[in-house]
């Protein structure tokens, strides 16, 4: 009976924590299937061109991009979006054997069975947007010589090499121990930025000139959050919770001069910021 009630009384627990940490734990980071997207197939498709011809009219072969997984309401101060990837001009094999020319999307996801675990997989535009709250993006086209080097690292095992599996909504960036999908971005363009495969050059780099978001959660739920919610670890961080954000990625390739341009592409206008 005791026993029955302990579990009872971890089982609410864990519902309360989920809630008090909503759009904190949540990081809309997951593969989604365009089946289950909050938009038709024929918006997803219009908006996927618009990405493509937009970066395509940048002569962008690399780009970075971001979604928003998550409504405005449920997002943590100080971030926009909750998935940033990759984008990667290629040669795309359909279905019915075609060869044509498109990007694919280079994703760290979490885990469908395990969020606290993490896999590396490549899809498109329409796959990315699937898991939209609104049908929005922060696009980072890199400065050309650096597109030169992300293509190389993304096509070498380095790119996999950097994966660290061990996924957590709040990753330090600095730290090698959790990884999501927004460090693991930083990771790849520190790799190219200073031509190396080596996690421990990657991470002095970064704690010496890469200047994360600062996160300001309550540490009672930062603390039943890592207790309760798998993609919730703080073992990384110090009294103040650091991660990696899109933003902080777009600050630091214009402070050292390693983009082309930042856009804001939404499904009815363009906003150019630079």
């Amino acid at each position: 009976m005791i026993t029955s009630i302990r579990n009872i009384h971890k089982i609410i627990m864990a519902g309360l924590i989920a809630l008090l940490m909503q759009g904190q734990a949540e990081a809309g980071s997951r593969q989604h299937d365009a089946n289950e997207s909050r938009y038709d197939m024929a918006e997803l498709l219009a908006f996927s061109k618009k990405v493509e011809r937009t970066a395509a009219s940048h002569g962008a072969r690399v780009f970075i991009l971001a979604r928003q997984g998550r409504p405005d309401s449920e997002l943590p101060e100080g971030i926009n979006y909750t998935h940033v990837a990759f984008a990667v001009y290629s040669n795309i094999r359909t279905e019915d054997g075609r060869s044509i020319p498109g990007y694919a999307i280079y994703n760290l996801y979490q885990d469908e069975q395990d969020p606290g675990r993490s896999n590396l997989v490549v899809d498109y535009p329409v796959d990315f947007f699937a898991g939209a709250e609104q049908l929005k993006t922060g696009i980072i086209i890199p400065s050309v010589p650096l597109q030169k080097r992300l293509l190389k690292v993304i096509t070498s095992e380095t790119y996999r090499n950097l994966h660290n599996p061990t996924y957590s909504v709040l990753a330090n960036p600095g730290d090698s121990k959790y990884q999501n999908c927004t460090e693991h971005t930083l990771d790849v363009i520190q790799a190219a930025v200073y031509d190396t495969d080596s996690k421990k050059a990657i991470k002095a780099n970064t704690r010496a000139y890469f200047k994360p978001q600062q996160i300001n959660i309550s540490p009672i739920k930062l603390l039943f959050g890592s207790m309760f919610i798998p993609d919730v670890k703080i073992g990384d961080q110090d009294e103040q919770i650091n991660t990696a954000t899109y933003t902080t990625i777009v600050n630091y390739l214009q402070q050292y001069e390693l983009s082309r341009a930042v856009l804001t592409l939404k499904a009815e206008n363009i906003r150019l910021d630079i």
